[in-house]
């Protein structure tokens, strides 16, 4: 096998914007990530400000003309948004379809129906890791928590032991498996293929999901044991509804666009041959928009028509499903034009340069860099976006399966122990009735859990592949 140290990575060159030395350059990076950091967390200001008020410095410092830098900035941000911004769309109606329609009620409530009291961890996290493929995290986490918490309530189960698989579950699949915001951007940034993305970020997620839920359930059981307020558990969508989708026809439909892009993966490595009519299919019909337009149309009728939606529902859910990406779509754009910034200022080659006697992993660089991030600023969208901007030069003469293992090794690093500054540190307070503290020993562990144990399967992968 290849050796993955940095040394052995080079990428095309890029006119700078500035000829800036490494030291100016070093500088600047760090200007640019502290103005951000400190706008986000200090001063509370909306990431997408952030980002682009910090590209702006970002090009200041380093000596780059204004023109330029904002030039860099808006060219990063269109292209970022043209390449995911369909994507997450396509992604955030499916899965409003999924919530909308009692579907994700009818997988919860199936397999909770077969589980016991021995199983009920596996059992919640299998659910959040099929619920958790087209939804974000933050949707998965509202239409689960009633889940659990009805659950241990119901069922006098540990409400910790139940509710760490389920956020594993959706915590991995968020930082991993496309077509997630965040893989989506590092999949644009560094090249990567999506469909071999997708089928290794599903090899790795599941033993991280077993070892971060139901095994650390264990653990955080003991070390914590609370009782959330009744007032927590908020109604079910589906309980206004006189009738759900099916089990089987739910499943297929949310797993559809994953089987259409794992199998243009798989055409792709047997066939390999651009000209042949099969692999010319695959390409089309394995091709991110169209796995997931398919899914959606497919969903439209297996989801909303099941559930008696009219022509006037589904128009509506699908409209509703849109207002809440604009935020997403602007700070992943956004971050694309901090990428664009950094690597047009020459931050890439000054990279290259600086790692190229190092004997350090280029799967453990990118971890580190958005580990940092990710610390400094809680998101992990940020944090994905901005270490895959760096490390996207390092990439251009990996092969298809490392340069996937790079995303997925950014992807785990922007998971790394959330605190106070992340968003999701507060919904999982809040929801689950626990002090700071509480949440700190057994939230924050579980995602630092996801992020080192995900990596060491990222590099164990890249020992044989």
């Amino acid at each position: 096998m290849t050796s993955l140290s940095v040394e052995m990575l080079a990428a095309d060159p890029v006119d700078p914007i500035t000829s800036a030395g490494h030291a100016q350059l070093g500088i600047a990076v760090l200007v640019g990530i502290g103005v951000i950091v400190l706008l986000i967390t200090k001063f509370k200001l909306h990431a997408f400000l952030s980002l682009t008020i910090g590209s702006l410095a970002l090009g200041a410092v380093a000596g780059a003309p204004l023109d330029k830098a904002i030039a860099s900035f808006t060219a990063g941000l269109g292209t970022t948004v043209a390449g995911v911004g369909v994507l997450i769309a396509l992604g955030s109606i499916l899965g409003k379809l999924l919530a909308d329609s009692g579907g994700a009620d009818e997988i919860v409530d199936t397999i909770l129906a077969k589980a016991n009291n021995r199983t009920m961890p596996w059992a919640m996290a299998l659910i959040a890791g099929i619920i958790g493929l087209p939804l974000f995290f933050e949707v998965g986490m509202v239409l689960l928590i009633p889940v659990v918490l009805l659950v241990a309530k119901r069922g006098n189960y540990s409400l910790m032991r139940i509710g760490i698989p389920a956020l594993a579950g959706l915590s991995v699949m968020h930082g991993l498996v496309p077509p997630h915001p965040g893989p989506l951007a590092a999949i644009d940034a560094v090249k990567a293929n999506l469909g071999v993305t997708l089928a290794l970020g599903v090899l790795v997620a599941l033993p991280t999901v077993v070892i971060a839920g139901p095994l650390f359930a264990r653990v955080a059981a003991r070390w914590v044991d609370v009782t959330p307020p009744d007032r927590l558990i908020p109604a079910r969508p589906s309980e206004e509804l006189e009738r759900r989708p099916g089990f089987g026809v739910t499943v297929a439909t949310v797993l559809l666009p994953v089987v259409l892009m794992l199998g243009k993966a798989l055409v792709d490595i047997v066939v390999d041959d651009p000209e042949n009519g099969v692999q010319r299919v695959a390409d089309v019909v394995g091709s991110p928009l169209i796995a997931l337009l398919a899914a959606v149309i497919v969903g439209m009728f297996t989801l909303g028509r099941a559930a008696g939606f009219t022509k006037d529902r589904l128009t509506s859910t699908v409209e509703t499903s849109l207002a809440p990406i604009a935020s997403i779509l602007l700070i992943v754009g956004a971050g694309g034009g901090f990428k664009a910034t950094l690597v047009d200022i020459g931050v890439g080659d000054m990279i290259m340069d600086v790692s190229k006697d190092w004997n350090v992993s280029a799967l453990l660089l990118g971890w580190l860099i958005a580990v940092g991030i990710r610390l400094a600023t809680g998101s992990a969208t940020v944090a994905t976006i901005s270490a895959a901007g760096l490390m996207g030069p390092l990439a251009a003469d990996m092969s298809t399966t490392h340069t996937a293992l790079l995303v997925l090794a950014i992807g785990a690093g922007s998971l790394f122990f959330s605190h106070v500054n992340d968003a999701g540190f507060w919904l999982v307070k809040e929801y689950f009735g626990m002090s700071v503290g509480q949440t700190v020993r057994t939230w924050s562990v579980m995602e630092t859990i996801i992020s080192v144990v995900s990596l060491g399967f990222v590099l164990l992968l890249s020992l044989v592949i």
